[in-house]
């Protein structure tokens, strides 16, 4: 696979969002990012992630789970299972394209959209990888679909986010899969103190080289 770097358009139903496809050379798998609430395929935080994650030989599909006028109402920025049904159509047009189609599924997600990663996972059983949880919203996927994730799971949140690492800590006892919570010292929610950011980045980069070969391989 050549090395790939373009904006793209996803066509999703009535829906027609943009994203950021990067494919690096003999990538092992692909990561979709599924940011939080008021976010976009453009923030800082999953694009330094990404980043990290293509030089690790991971390839990224940033992309907007609403479209403007969507994004612009507030309750929609919550609603899990419309995040859910953009992750899930994202990734069955990843499945079509003769470049991405091979490549083991791993998901990354930020507060909402870790909800709706987990979601999908549920749904998809081992048609995904891995996920990983940057200070994210799991209980809001719901005890149903926590106890049905079969991929391996990471869940990190910041050491002073105090009531998100005890709504972490209660998804977590509901996974029944390979599972990890990993408490980053002295970051709040969005991991803007030094270092903490880039210790999200290492800790997601590890998780995934060392789930997403495992599937492609299996």
């Amino acid at each position: 696979m050549s090395p790939f770097d373009s904006p793209v358009a996803l066509e999703l139903g009535p829906a027609r969002l943009g994203g950021q496809l990067t494919l690096p050379d003999a990538a092992v798998g692909i990561v979709l990012f599924a940011h939080g609430s008021g976010s976009s395929r453009f923030s800082p935080r999953n694009g330094y992630v990404a980043r990290v994650l293509q030089r690790a030989g991971i390839a990224t599909l940033l992309f907007d789970l609403l479209t403007r006028e969507e994004d612009s109402v507030y309750a929609t920025r919550f609603d899990i299972a419309l995040l859910t049904e953009r992750l899930l159509a994202a990734t069955r047009w990843l499945a079509d394209r003769p470049d991405t189609a091979r490549l083991p599924i791993g998901y990354f997600g930020a507060s909402t959209g870790a909800a709706a990663a987990l979601q999908a996972a549920a749904a998809l059983g081992d048609g995904v990888a891995a996920v990983v949880s940057r200070g994210g919203r799991p209980d809001l996927a719901g005890p149903q679909a926590l106890s049905r994730v079969r991929c391996p799971t990471l869940l990190l949140v910041g050491g002073l986010d105090g009531d998100v690492i005890r709504l972490n800590e209660s998804a977590l006892s509901r996974l029944a899969c390979t599972k990890a919570l990993c408490i980053v010292p002295g970051a709040t929610h969005l991991f803007d103190e030094p270092g903490t950011l880039e210790e999200v980045a290492d800790e997601a980069g590890r998780w995934f080289l060392r789930y997403l070969p495992a599937q492609g391989t299996a």
